[in-house]
C-alpha cells in the first residue's frame, strides 16, 4: 500500500519503518526541515533499539522516504497515519490543534481520481477526535473517505517487538472498506494469531488512555504499598510476589520505585482526567495515582536529607540514570528531574551518569551544567571518586552487577540510595554499605563488618 505518516516522533517514526519493513512504500513527513534532513541521511532523533539498521534499510531499499511536503504526501497515499503530537494543555486536555492542523491538510489535498482515502488518528487523542477530524476534512471535499482509530500501544525501548509482533491491534472503524483494508496491512504482523479487535471508533479512542492509566495505577498502587511496608517492616517485593502470582493480577507493573514518567503515563492520566470531569464523571481515583505519583518522586530526596541533613551545602552525590525507564533516552517526567534539582537547590553538586541520555541530560539540565553544579560523566564509575553517596534512579542493565568494592572505595560513606530496588539489601549490608531502597527495611552494615571491610 503507499502509505503517509504524518509525524515524525515517536510513534509516527516508528510506524513507518515498520510499516515499511513489510513491503509497503511509506513517506513519513514533517514540518521540522532539519529533522527531515537527518533522517534522510540516516540519523535518528531518539534512541529506541534497532530502529537506526530498519531505517537505514528501508531508505536503501526505496519503501521508505522522508518529506516536509505534508501536502503531498497525503494526496498521493490510500492510508494516512496521523502521528503528531497531542501535548497537555494547562488543564490537562490534550491539545489537537496539531492533528486538526493534518486533517485540514490532508482535505485540501483529496484529488478527484484518487481511491477512497483512509485517515487514521495514531496520535494518542481523546474521545470524539475522530468525529473532528472527519468534520475538519470533510469542509475541504466531496470525495469519499473514511475515519478510523488506531491507537499505538508501544513501549520505549522495546517499540519495534511491540509494533513487529504486538499482542494485539486496536481499530476503531465505521466501514467495511475500512475494516478489509486495515486487515490487510496488520496482517503480517499477526500471523502467529495474536488479535485485530475491530470495534466502534469511540471505544477505540478511550481504550489507549483506559490502557496507560491501568498501569499507572498499578505502579502508583504498589508505591502506596510500598509506604505500607516500609511503615510495619514488610517486604514489598515479597509482597510483590504474593499479589502477582494471582493469575487476575499478574507481576507486570507492580514494582515499587521512585514514580513513573515518559512521554505517556502522566500525559494520558491529566487527560483522562480531563475528559472524565467534562463527561461529568468523578475522576477521584487518577487524582490520586497522580498524587502518589507526584510524592513518589521525591522519595528519594527526602531519604537524602534524612540522612545528611536539609542543608547540603559542600557535598557532592553521584547519581546512576536519568532517563525515565532504561532503553531509552527520552527525560520527559523523569523522576531525576526532581531528584538532581531537588539536590542542587539544597546547595549539593552532582555527578550523573546515563547509558543514553547524556545529550538529553545537557538539553534539560543545561543551567547546572553551566553553573557547573552538575557534571554529566561519560562512565558510571566516574561521578563515585568522593562522592557522599550514590543515587541509583534508572534500572539500567549495566547497573544490576557493578564492581561493589570499586563503589564502597570511592565514595567518601558507603551510602547508596536505591530508587529502583537493584540490590539484595542483606548482601549490600555483608559487604558494608548503608542501603536505602524502596519498600524495603534499610539494610546496615554490622559494625564489625564494617571493620572487616576497612582492613581488608
Amino acid at each position: 500500500m503507499k502509505i503517509a505518516v504524518v509525524g515524525t516522533g515517536y510513534v509516527g517514526l516508528v510506524a513507518g519503518a515498520c510499516l515499511a519493513e513489510t513491503g509497503n512504500d511509506v513517506a513519513c513527513a514533517d514540518i521540522d526541515e532539519g529533522k527531515i534532513q537527518r533522517l534522510n541521511a540516516g540519523r535518528i532523533p531518539i534512541y529506541e533499539p534497532g530502529l537506526e539498521p530498519m531505517v537505514e534499510r528501508n531508505l536503501h531499499e526505496g519503501r521508505l522516504s522522508f518529506t516536509t511536503d505534508v501536502a503531498a504526501a497525503a494526496r498521493d497515499a490510500e492510508v494516512i497515519f496521523i502521528a503528531v503530537g497531542t501535548p497537555p494543555g494547562e488543564d490537562g486536555s490534550a491539545d489537537l490543534k496539531h492533528v486538526l492542523a493534518v486533517a485540514d491538510t490532508i482535505g485540501r489535498n483529496m484529488p478527484h481520481d484518487a481511491p477512497e482515502k483512509i485517515v487514521i488518528t495514531k496520535s494518542t487523542v481523546p474521545v470524539g477526535t475522530a468525529a473532528r477530524v472527519r468534520e475538519a476534512i470533510g469542509r475541504h471535499t466531496s470525495r469519499p473517505f473514511h475515519v478510523c482509530s488506531n491507537p499505538e500501544f508501544l513501549k520505549e525501548g522495546a517499540a519495534l517487538q511491540d509494533f513487529m509482533k504486538p499482542d494485539r491491534v486496536v481499530v476503531g472503524v465505521d466501514s467495511d472498506h475500512a475494516r478489509q483494508r486495515l486487515a490487510e496491512l496488520y496482517a503480517p504482523f499477526v500471523r502467529t494469531g495474536n488479535p485485530i479487535l475491530f470495534m466502534d471508533i469511540a471505544s477505540a479512542e478511550i481504550t489507549k488512555y483506559a490502557a496507560n492509566a491501568m498501569l499507572a495505577t498499578r505502579i502508583s498502587f504498589m508505591n502506596t504499598v510500598a509506604q505500607l511496608c516500609e511503615a510495619v517492616g514488610a517486604d514489598v517485593g515479597l509482597v510483590r510476589q504474593g499479589i502477582g502470582t494471582d493469575e487476575r493480577i499478574g507481576p507486570g507493573f507492580l514494582f515499587a520505585g521512585i514514580g513513573y514518567g515518559g512521554s505517556c503515563f502522566p500525559k494520558d492520566v491529566k487527560a483522562l482526567v480531563h475528559t472524565l470531569t467534562a463527561c461529568g464523571v468523578d475522576p477521584a481515583i487518577l487524582e490520586g495515582v497522580e498524587k502518589v505519583n507526584a510524592a513518589q518522586k521525591r522519595v528519594l530526596l527526602q531519604r537524602v536529607t534524612e540522612h545528611f541533613g536539609e542543608d547540603l551545602s559542600g557535598r557532592t552525590f553521584a547519581v546512576w540514570g536519568l532517563s525515565f525507564k532504561p532503553e531509552t533516552d527520552d527525560m520527559r517526567e523523569a523522576p531525576s528531574l526532581e531528584v538532581v534539582r531537588g539536590l542542587v537547590q539544597r546547595g549539593a553538586t552532582v555527578r550523573a551518569h546515563d547509558p543514553e541520555a547524556r545529550d538529553e541530560a545537557a538539553r534539560h539540565f543545561a543551567d547546572l551544567v553551566a553553573e557547573g553544579s552538575l557534571a554529566l560523566c561519560e562512565h558510571n564509575y566516574d561521578c563515585l571518586e568522593g562522592a557522599d553517596a550514590l543515587l541509583v534512579l534508572t534500572e539500567w542493565l549495566a547497573y544490576r552487577n557493578p564492581d561493589f568494592d570499586r563503589i564502597r572505595e570511592s565514595l567518601a560513606e558507603p551510602v547508596i540510595l536505591d530508587g529502583r530496588n537493584l540490590w539484595d539489601p542483606a548482601r549490600m549490608a555483608e559487604l558494608g554499605f548503608e542501603y536505602v531502597s524502596i519498600g524495603r527495611a534499610p539494610a546496615r552494615a554490622p559494625a564489625a563488618a564494617v571493620a572487616g571491610v576497612a582492613a581488608a
